[in-house]
């Protein structure tokens, strides 16, 4: 701690009461561990009495890689003199197109120096677990030995360097720095990889004892010493597979064999956590780790609780830099010079050359192998403009309709490597004064940017394409031969421009060449931020000037040559190539990327070989050519006057230019030919460097500290240079220009001298505007900058470049980014390119594919977060690319302060592409929203960045309580929560209410009046009856069963019997069987014959709990129970009396038994709870008939009525309907067990139809069955008949909140049928009281009220609009039934809750049950459940806890009684709830957000442990998709809920397991989840 050596009872009295505060903070979980590491360290700061070098000169070591420590160096790790240059020229041998923007050797050694500092700190975070099968890239699987050919020496010599530096491996204490030393030190990352992926583990020095426990888990997961890994409970295979030991535990294979072996059994079989062996439970500790540990950016700790504004800004930090300088002057460039000789109009230079200089060269081209393959002269240049001038204007159409009128804009569709045609083609249109727009040659209908292409064209309203013979036939076709139509193109007219196509023009015809005006030339296209292309429109005149003041900047003269390696098209390679380079008869030889590629030198040579003057190149060039110089004898650079570097903007292009210099000095090179300058689509050139006289001094460079940068301040940084940003000028700006710099945002107001801003220009050579959006045009082309006041400071509008820079001494513009990459986190800016350059320094050779690296940022919960998207190579290791993400991570901590939200590694070569091969940002950016990205390797870290989630909630006094008034029925003001349904009126059924208290008398009654009354119908799935049973057939078959248990079962009064049957009319008889003989039966599903092992066991426990005397099943069932699958996952042996009922002998039993009271036990209903419980309550005789009579009021059933039912038997409300009510009321059931449908969906809707059905009862497994499976199919079904219309209540028997989203999309799609949108309603029963609400028929319709999500997590209710944001939409849950008082209370005080609270719902009811049957009789939990007064209030009442959070609200509809009708909204079980940041979730809500979060999210399901969320989901499609639904979760959940996901698990369809009752078994998923029994696709454990 910091605290060492302090005595704190030392300190003042108010540094003492800071320090307990903040203990308090933590203890409460106000703050984090960092956050309070660091106030603490500041209080304490002045106490603590200085150790004096204490660190350890760490950089150093790692800073000289290519020294080995042993005097003869490994032939795989050359000596220092040759490794870097050898390395470099391997790497440039597999092609690096990006790397080498940002390859900077200081920043490399800062990076490294970094991550070493930071290893001293931090702990790896878990590795994500990733299932063999999904991803075949990593080569893990096939582990061959060690090659020692290439290793074992580089060990040795790292053994001997361990033994040298015990020193250092303290402070060092993971493998990282080892693995660092491997890559750097070998030249080939294949043996690098060799070395890392099979070393044995000796190599490693053991790590010292880590400061707390906790840091044992990552240790574990990155160290790989031999006993240390917890066993890998997956592989239930003993560790043969010698070479593969030394993996850490997360990478091993796993098949799903082996993980469905090895669940884990504890040691008596019940729930007892988690064995600390399990994988998941160690990956958990790890991640549980990196969330205690110490986070970079300062958590606010600030936060209100405001219900209004969710987001708390953080307060400015005091320390933050601010600019202190004066307001910026406008800066003026030279005046551009007039030279009498130049042309009025760049056309009539090209004239004035074809007619006097016709023999001399204007352009030569190369061909792939860097020959020259033809040079255009000026004559030739000219003459072939004149005839497609010709062609455009006279050739196309007729002479009435011509084609092309001048204005009109045409596009220019060549390749780079014929710039011949470009260059005709280009001056063809400037002679026949149509506008030209260059774009890139589209290769496939769906390249990326296409559209945006697409909108380009029609902005500029384009309908004719120039191309050449060869790039036309390269199009993609139709079949017919037509050219394909573009994603988002206006429809196109192609013209070929090959020399053999075009017509001579006649001799009377002359091109009108007017002198340069402000009408456009040309129109260059340009990529915003967002990904629009839009076209900057340049006029004649801003062409001249343009060419003027580069011919004055670069002191161009007649005749010389110039070297251009940038596209012509657009941007430097056009305007010094082609634009310029004509107005001053210069000599271009243009070098394109193919060649360049193929042969990097080639510009080199051609400098040499023409004695080129003047050199257009990017760094990448120079680059290039370093790494490929050695092959070159004889090359001179010599005659080089200057070296343009067109992207010397960027900031990392000064360590290019040095590297480059380096080498090339010794070649003839002179130091001050480089010049980087800064250009800008909109204002052209903006400023350039020009070349120095001999042997005067090199400008000076700015080191800048990046935390004043992404402030917005420029600061010199002088003591931390691992934080450095070395910035070379690009010169001054243009002739004829003026600059100012402005702040990015807001109004254009002047930056102070020492401030950051946005370069704006005013100049004759820049665009004019946007081509056809006026709007956009006004933002950019006419800034007029204001003081610090707010008022203009002149009328000049400049146009604004999208490069952010400052003024340096001497009037040198510096730039240190642009807009466009411009990334603004908690209100600091960071750069894209400075985030590339820094994840490209930590050595990605082994896991980056050619560099190819893309950083954006997305906006979720109301900031930006940083994402990197990197291509990874296709032979690295899973593991290497775990730790160089990690370490990126580290790297950008580090050195930026800035936490990373997402870093995503995708397959080599699936980055959309930009034209010249770049990654294609918006469309990355756009794949990764849209979870189209299909990553291989992902990493979040939400933890890190998200820092600006409210404060978490505090439990406050709930302000109803005994101290609070109470008046009538008012608490504190409000209206007490609660509801009654109507009398339980004893008048229409008064004559079998008295005679007959019990059911069992109730069925012979009606044996023995209305005997042939058929009471039961069973349909198969075809609909058709298999079993019908009369009233006197079912008293006479349930005798049967009584005479048989009596005989054989040798029962006594009271004893248990389970019921094992079917769903059907046996289960009924068996049922009233028992009841006749005295017995209390208990109905049980019966075991899935094709599924014993899960659905056994289930069986079994309840036999086990009831403490069953005997089993009633059928002949089929009784041969399963005795079976030998059975033998495999129960006892078979223990079971008790098994008694079958299907061949019973005719006997009538002596008597039929008769309770003494109706207070004595009827029924056991065991259910399984959706938290995994299994309970059993006792229902009593008196229950049983007033939960009848209340719901035979209520859905006002008598003899003549006819009921279907499509719904599970055995517990609940559903037992009820199928067993009870029929008996009670005398209406005719229709059974359709819902097992048959899945056989014929349509059986039960075809039922409805086909008996007129009015009141229809089932679940929702069955609703949603139907709507997936008949959604589509409603004409057919129309088609044959079928007809709902006479459907009047159609009701869901459940126990959760109702499932709106289903009910309606149900209601919707067979209202063609007939259904009415009314019919469909929902009940509401628990384990305490089976039937709380039902939607009769004489109540009001269900009211569906909105409500603030935000207040819920509160327990609060507020009442929103429809379409609120974070609204949630609540059904009521069906009628309170008759006889039944329903209230709200607080489940911690007990009190009852104002109706604008939500609480938990207690029931007080003649029907509930009388107490749980548990074998212990646990008194406590059934007096807490069943028996339970208020704290104040009614204190007589007792009243039965539902366990269900709810609400009631008055609403404006009136019930029977002509009362305003009460709802009750039922929002969720209370087990279930997760407390997370002292708030109240409900899973359900968060599932639904992420089950619509991405297409292929089938189910979804969320728990907790240990205060982490975790989100499991299903994916149905195919298992490359896994990976995106990653970031998509965590978005969702974050922006939704403001929560942070902790571990994303992605598994198979059907693997969240789901009860009869269609709900999701959260807990058990949690088990199987924890004991590693999932067998997931992936695993992400977000840091």
């Amino acid at each position: 701690m910091t605290d060492r050596g302090v005595d704190l009872s030392a300190l003042p009295k108010e540094v003492r009461d800071q320090l307990a505060e903040l203990d308090l903070e933590l203890s409460e979980g106000d703050i984090t561990q960092k956050g309070y590491e660091k106030k603490r360290a500041k209080l304490l700061a002045s106490y603590i009495p200085h150790l004096p070098n204490v660190e350890l000169s760490l950089p150093d070591v790692q800073r000289s890689p290519g020294h080995s420590a042993d005097p003869s160096p490994s032939p795989e790790a050359p000596g220092p003199s040759t490794s870097s240059a050898s390395r470099h020229h391997r790497a440039h041998r597999s092609g690096g197109a990006r790397d080498d923007r940002y390859r900077s050797d200081i920043h490399t050694e800062a990076v490294q120096a970094a991550l070493a500092k930071h290893k001293e700190e931090k702990m790896a975070p878990p590795m994500p677990t990733k299932r063999r099968s999904a991803f075949v890239q990593s080569p893990i699987d096939t582990c061959t030995p060690p090659d020692t050919s290439s290793a074992s020496e580089d060990e040795g010599s790292l053994r001997r360097k361990a033994a040298l530096s015990a020193a250092i491996a303290q402070s060092l204490q993971s493998p990282d720095y080892w693995i660092n030393r491997s890559v750097q030190s070998s030249s080939t990352s294949s043996s690098a990889s060799s070395t890392l992926s099979h070393g044995e583990p000796k190599t490693h020095p053991l790590p010292q004892p880590p400061p707390a426990a906790s840091l044992l888990a990552d240790v574990l997961a990155h160290t790989r010493i031999e006993n240390s890994v917890p066993p890998d409970v997956t592989s239930s295979t003993p560790q043969e597979r010698g070479s593969r030991v030394d993996l850490p535990p997360a990478v091993k294979g796993m098949s799903r064999g082996q993980s469905r072996s090895s669940m884990l059994d504890t040691a008596d079989g019940k729930r007892k956590g988690v064995p600390v062996s399990s994988r998941v439970s160690t990956k958990i500790q790890q991640l549980l780790n990196t969330l205690k540990r110490p986070k970079r950016p300062p958590l606010s700790e600030f936060f209100l609780d405001d219900s209004e504004e969710i987001v708390e800004v953080p307060r400015p930090d005091p320390n933050t830099p601010k600019p202190e300088g004066r307001q910026i002057v406008p800066v003026k460039g030279e005046p551009l010079g007039v030279v009498s000789n130049w042309p009025p109009a760049l056309q009539a230079a090209l004239a004035r050359w074809g007619a006097t200089q016709a023999k001399s060269p204007a352009l030569t081209a190369l061909d792939i192998t860097g020959k020259p393959l033809y040079t255009l002269t000026y004559g030739k240049l000219w003459s072939r403009s004149l005839k497609l001038a010709y062609t455009l204007l006279n050739k196309l159409g007729t002479k009435s309709e011509p084609v092309l009128q001048p204005g009109d804009r045409v596009a220019l569709v060549y390749p780079n490597s014929d710039p011949g045609m470009f260059w005709v083609a280009f001056y063809g249109c400037l002679l026949a004064e149509v506008i030209p727009v260059p774009i890139e040659v589209p290769l496939s209908r769906q390249d990326a940017g296409s559209q945006q292409i697409g909108f380009l064209l029609g902005s500029c309203s384009v309908s004719l394409a120039l191309t050449s013979e060869v790039c036309l036939k390269g199009l993609p076709k139709t079949p017919n031969g037509e050219i394909i139509q573009f994603k988002g193109w206006p429809r196109m007219k192609w013209v070929v421009t090959d020399t053999k196509y075009l017509t001579k023009p006649s001799k009377d015809w002359q091109p009108h060449i007017p002198t340069a005006n402000t009408d456009t030339a040309y129109i260059e296209y340009k990529a915003s931020k967002e990904g629009t292309v839009m076209g900057v429109a340049v006029s004649k005149i801003s062409m001249l000037t343009h060419c003027q003041a580069l011919t004055q900047a670069c002191n161009y003269c007649e005749g010389e040559t110039l070297v251009n390696v940038l596209d012509c098209k657009k941007d430097m390679g056009l305007w010094h190539g082609v634009l310029t380079s004509v107005m001053n008869r210069i000599h271009t030889i243009t070098v394109p990327y193919a060649v360049m590629k193929a042969c990097p030198m080639s510009w080199v040579q051609r400098v040499h070989i023409h004695k080129a003057r003047v050199a257009l190149v990017k760094c990448r060039d120079l680059h290039w050519a370093m790494m490929a110089h050695k092959d070159q004898k004889d090359t001179n650079l010599s005659s080089i006057r200057m070296l343009i570097v067109a992207d010397g903007a960027n900031p990392w292009s000064v360590s290019s230019c040095d590297a480059f210099l380096n080498v090339f000095q010794s070649f003839g090179l002179k130091p001050e030919v480089i010049c980087p300058c800064a250009t800008s689509p909109e204002a052209l050139t903006v400023a350039i460097r020009r070349p120095g006289a001999r042997g005067a001094p090199l400008p000076a460079r700015a080191i800048l500290s990046m935390g004043g940068l992404s402030h917005g301040v420029i600061r010199v940084n002088t003591e931390d240079k691992n934080s450095a940003l070395t910035v070379q000028d690009v010169g001054h700006i243009m002739p004829g220009a003026l600059m100012c710099i402005v702040k990015p945002d807001g109004p254009p107001q002047l930056c102070k001298t020492d401030e950051i801003g946005e370069i704006v220009i005013n100049s004759r050579a820049g665009g004019t505007m946007y081509y056809g959006l006026p709007g956009v045009t006004k933002n950019t082309f006419e800034v007029i900058p204001v003081n610090q006041a707010g008022a203009p400071i002149g009328e000049i509008p400049f146009t604004r470049t999208g490069l952010l820079g400052f003024v340096g001494p001497g009037s040198l513009v510096f730039v240190v980014g642009k807009i466009e990459g411009l990334l603004m986190v908690s209100r600091r800016r960071h750069n894209a390119d400075d985030l590339v350059a820094t994840a490209l320094a930590v050595e990605p050779v082994k896991t980056v594919y050619r560099g190819r690296i893309a950083v954006f940022s997305v906006t979720v919960f109301y900031d930006e977060r940083i994402v990197i998207v990197a291509e990874q190579r296709p032979d690295a290791s899973e593991e290497d690319s775990f730790q160089w993400m990690s370490r990126v991570l580290q790297a950008i901590d580090s050195i930026h302060q800035v936490g990373l939200y997402c870093l995503a590694l995708v397959p080599a070569n699936t980055l959309p592409k930009t034209p010249l091969g770049g990654i294609h940002i918006c469309e990355t950016k756009q794949n990764f929203l849209e979870g189209n990205l299909h990553p291989c390797n992902i990493l979040m870290c939400p933890h890190t960045c998200v820092t600006n989630l409210p404060k978490p909630r505090q439990k406050q006094p709930v302000d109803v309580g005994p101290a609070s008034m109470l008046v009538g029925n008012l608490v504190a003001g409000k209206r007490i929560a609660q509801a009654t349904g109507r009398e339980l009126a004893m008048v229409e059924d008064q004559d079998l209410i008295r005679k007959h208290q019990f059911l069992s008398e109730a069925l012979q009654w009606r044996a023995q009046t209305d005997p042939d009354h058929v009471l039961y119908v069973l349909l198969n799935a075809k609909g058709v009856a298999v079993c019908t049973a009369t009233c006197a057939q079912l008293h006479k078959r349930a005798e049967k069963i009584t005479a048989t248990l009596m005989e054989r079962g040798g029962l006594n009064t009271g004893d248990n019997v389970v019921l094992l049957y079917p769903p059907g009319i046996d289960l009924i008889a068996a049922f009233y069987g028992c009841l006749y003989a005295g017995v209390i039966p208990v109905t049980v599903r019966p075991p899935h014959p094709q599924n014993l092992a899960a659905t056994l066991p289930t069986v079994r426990m309840i036999i086990d709990v009831s403490k069953a005397a005997c089993i009633l099943t059928t002949q089929p069932l009784m041969r399963i129970l005795r079976s030998r699958e059975a033998a495999a996952s129960v006892n078979v042996k223990t079971w008790p009396t098994i008694i079958d009922t299907d061949d019973l002998p005719r006997k009538r039993p002596p008597n039929i038994y008769k309770p003494p009271t109706a207070e004595m036990l009827a029924y056991l209903d065991f259910s399984v709870s959706t938290t995994g419980m299994l309970t059993g309550v006792k229902m009593s005789h008196a229950a049983v008939s007033s939960l009848c009579r209340s719901i035979k009021l209520q859905c006002e059933l008598y003899s003549s009525r006819q009921i279907a039912i499509c719904l599970d038997p055995y517990c609940g409300l559903g037992f009820v309907l199928w067993c009870l009510s029929s008996v009670y009321s005398g209406h005719q059931s229709i059974l359709i067990p819902p097992l048959e449908l899945e056989s014929s969906l349509p059986v039960w809707l075809s039922t409805l139809s086909q008996y007129k059905i009015r009141d229809t009862f089932c679940s929702y497994s069955v609703m949603e069955l139907c709507t997936k499976g008949l959604g589509s199919q409603t004409e057919m079904l129309k088609a044959r008949g079928l007809n709902l219309s006479c459907v009047r209540s159609c009701v869901v028997i459940a126990e959760e909140r109702p499932r709106l989203a289903l009910t309606q999309s149900f209601s919707k799609l067979f209202k063609d049928l007939g259904l009415s949108p009314r019919a469909v309603s929902t009940a509401f029963g628990s384990r305490v009281n089976l039937a709380i609400c039902l939607q009769g028929t004489a109540g009001p319709d269900p009211s569906t009220v909105y409500v603030d999500m935000k207040s819920l997590r509160h327990d609060r209710v507020r009442l929103v609009e429809r379409g609120a944001p974070q609204s949630l939409p609540l059904t009521e849950s069906g009628t309170i039934l008759p006889g039944v008082r329903v209230i709200i209370v607080n489940p911690e005080t007990r009190g009852p809750l104002g109706d604008s609270h939500l609480g938990e719902i207690w029931v007080s009811s003649p029907h509930s049950a009388s107490g749980y049957y548990t074998i212990y009789g646990e008194e406590s939990l059934q007096a807490d459940h069943f028996n339970t007064r208020l704290s104040f209030g009614e204190p007589h009442t007792l009243w039965a806890r539902t366990g269900y959070l709810g609400f009631i609200k008055r609403t404006e509809l009136l019930d029977a009684s002509g009362d305003r009708h009460d709802a009750l909204f039922v929002v969720g079980s209370l087990d279930e709830t997760l407390e997370l940041r002292g708030l109240r979730y409900h899973p359900i809500d968060i599932e639904t957000s992420v089950s619509r979060a991405h297409r292929s999210i089938a189910e979804s399901a969320v728990f907790t442990w240990t205060n982490l969320l975790v989100v499991v989901a299903e994916l149905s499609g195919s298992e490359q998709e896994a990976l995106d639904l990653v970031p998509l979760v965590t978005n969702v959940v974050l922006e939704e809920h403001h929560l942070i996901v902790g571990v994303v698990v992605i598994v198979d369809p059907g693997v969240i397991p789901i009860n009869s009752r269609g709900e999701k078994q959260r807990m058990h998923l949690r088990d199987s989840f924890l004991a590693d029994q999932l067998d997931p696709i992936y695993v992400a454990y977000n840091m």
